[in-house]
């Protein structure tokens, strides 16, 4: 009988041990994608977030202004790559480039030549193509995927102003595994933004007089819904403003070094 009450105590024990266990390595999957989580410093002095899908590990570096660079699935996505943000010849050589539109902040040619590789595809806006051979143009509602990955080219524009007429940006949303990003490009909140579903992370601009203010961005990050809003293109606005006004939403705003 003894042996049989020590059989019983240990079976419970195991039970214990393997229901921690599993609590545990859930947490760390989660913990992931914590706000408290803090970016890691890469080698060049970037900060660099790593958000899990169900189909590994995106990690996203934040460069400068508008540039950003994406890792998932062992490829290398540039965003807007410009050489005044960050010294190209230590990066990593893209896989695929994509540039919102021709203005001088996002399209670089120079720094296009330096990372790309002989087989680097580069998407990019018709008035962009003029100054990028062999580059592949998306107009606004247009989809593409590309080496299994699916993005979308949707529309960036200033609605009264001339800085960003309707049509000829970019904004883009990539969906890495089960998790959807928009990279909006030079845009204010315009009303397709309402189509946008299922976003779990936004990139919205917020500079005057090119953009939003802080509280255009909360405004369309409220229709957006994203799980997470890192604010960019910002230079001198008080991203403080932004995180105030979305502090009692559900929205975790990152605010990150790029200006």
């Amino acid at each position: 009988m003894k042996s049989l009450k020590y059989i019983c105590i240990a079976v419970l024990l195991i039970g214990v041990t393997m229901s921690h266990s599993e609590e545990s390595q859930n947490a760390a999957v989660s913990d992931q994608n914590s706000p408290n989580l803090k970016p890691v410093i890469s080698e060049q002095g970037f900060e660099v977030d790593t958000v899990k899908t169900n189909k590994g590990d995106l990690k996203i570096t934040s460069i400068g202004h508008g540039t950003l660079m994406f890792d998932f699935g062992g490829k290398v996505i540039h965003i807007d790559p410009v050489t005044r943000e960050g010294d190209y010849t230590k990066l990593p050589k893209a896989d695929l480039i994509l540039i919102t539109h021709e203005h001088g902040d996002h399209l670089d040619t120079k720094a296009i030549d330096i990372i790309k590789k002989e087989n680097t595809q580069i998407l990019l806006t018709k008035i962009c193509s003029e100054r990028v051979p062999g580059s592949i143009i998306m107009a606004n509602g247009d989809i593409k995927t590309i080496d299994g990955l699916k993005i979308e080219a949707v529309p960036a524009y200033n609605p009264e102003k001339n800085f960003h007429p309707k049509g000829q940006g970019n904004g883009y949303v990539f969906t890495y595994g089960d998790k959807k990003v928009y990279v909006a490009g030079d845009t204010e909140n315009i009303p397709e933004m309402k189509e946008l579903k299922d976003i779990y992370i936004a990139f919205l601009p917020m500079n005057l007089p090119y953009t939003m203010t802080p509280e255009m961005v909360a405004k369309a990050a409220k229709i957006i819904k994203p799980k997470i809003l890192y604010p960019y293109h910002f230079g001198q606005t008080d991203t403080k403003q932004l995180v105030e006004l979305l502090k009692d939403s559900d929205i975790e705003v990152r605010v990150r070094k790029l200006d």
